[in-house]
């Protein structure tokens, strides 16, 4: 049985907010001990609401931010006992792709520049021709002109902006990329090409991803398997086919109730199941279960126990009391 290629073991992101002469900081919980595997060649989805702690963790596991406990295993190797110079190398590896195309590049840099200069960087055994060949080269495999490598970020569109975005990432061929929504910024038109892109480039060079996402169509599309956030903790995890069509837990199933359906007719028809109220503050989360004050059916157990991750079927875990007895719930096709 292949080894993952990532390990992450009860990680947790914690930041000191406020405090002063008289008052202690609080403690925010960005991310509450997350467990997960990943695998070469596969893509993870990470899905939730804004504030729930998906770009922390998927920061956290490239270590831009440095976690507060837990581990990430990289190849046998954890990441929190390397040192700096060891963590520079393991980050030829591994890089991240923003949200924002435009504000992600250097304006003063040109398109070359930005491409290149993770070769330079690790690449320094490589000649200035080589190192242009290979711009050109990535440049064309991610659709771009090589014709263009002397044009600055403001000349392109967003699309393409993001476009050399990938190619920045991929000129060293890692072995992982974090997609931190990636396409949250683009026209629905231009999310399919860069989605479409990023398949591509995964099946060429056995890419592994973890894809940050809010829009639940689009991770359904790209992922192999989705782990779904809930203030900071992983309330549901499986392979992409079984969590939408048997979610488990009651806040996976209104998220997939929200996303709307091309067909009106299906629209119209479809199961809705509504959030109740705001997302409350991680800086004062409920006691027990993180999601009991939205949910439905909550019972008195939910606010005094928190529940644990346990195994519904194979390689499906779901972080809910009482999953076992809720009726089944069977989305329309999407």
């Amino acid at each position: 049985m292949a080894q993952p290629l990532l390990s992450v073991r009860d990680l947790r992101v914690e930041f000191a907010i406020g405090g002063g002469l008289f008052e202690a900081p609080k403690s925010l919980k960005a991310v509450d001990g997350i467990s997960f595997d990943l695998m070469p060649g596969e893509t993870l989805g990470v899905v939730g609401e804004s504030g729930c702690g998906k770009s922390t963790l998927g920061r956290a596991v490239l270590r831009l931010i440095e976690p507060t406990g837990g581990k990430a295993v990289w190849l046998g190797k954890e990441l929190g006992g390397l040192n700096d110079e060891a963590m520079r190398q393991v980050r030829r590896d591994m890089t991240i792709i923003f949200q924002d195309p435009l504000a992600a590049l250097d304006p003063r840099m040109t398109v070359e520049q930005i491409i290149a200069e993770p070769l330079v960087t690790f690449r320094k055994d490589l000649g200035k021709e080589e190192v242009g060949r290979r711009v050109r080269q990535m440049m064309a495999r991610v659709g771009l002109s090589p014709q263009h490598v002397n044009r600055y970020p403001h000349e392109f569109s967003g699309g393409q902006c993001q476009r050399i975005g990938i190619a920045r990432a991929m000129i060293l061929e890692p072995k992982l990329v974090v997609c931190d929504e990636p396409v949250s910024a683009l026209d629905v038109s231009i999310q399919s090409q860069i989605i479409n892109l990023l398949i591509d480039l995964q099946r060429e060079l056995d890419l592994a991803l973890i894809f940050i996402s809010h829009n639940l169509a689009v991770v359904k599309h790209i992922s192999h398997r989705i782990a779904v956030l809930y203030l900071g903790r992983l309330v549901e995890l499986g392979d992409a086919a079984e969590v939408f069509n048997s979610p488990k837990h009651p806040y996976t199933r209104a998220l997939i109730s929200a996303v709307p359906m091309p067909d009106p007719e299906l629209e119209e028809r479809r199961q809705r199941i509504p959030l109740i109220g705001e997302l409350p503050s991680p800086l004062n989360p409920p006691s027990g279960c993180s999601f009991r004050t939205r949910c439905p059916y909550v019972i008195p157990k939910c606010a005094e126990q928190r529940p644990e991750r346990e195994f519904a079927f194979a390689g499906h875990e779901v972080a809910c009391h009482r999953w076992p007895e809720l009726e089944p719930f069977n989305p329309l096709e999407m």
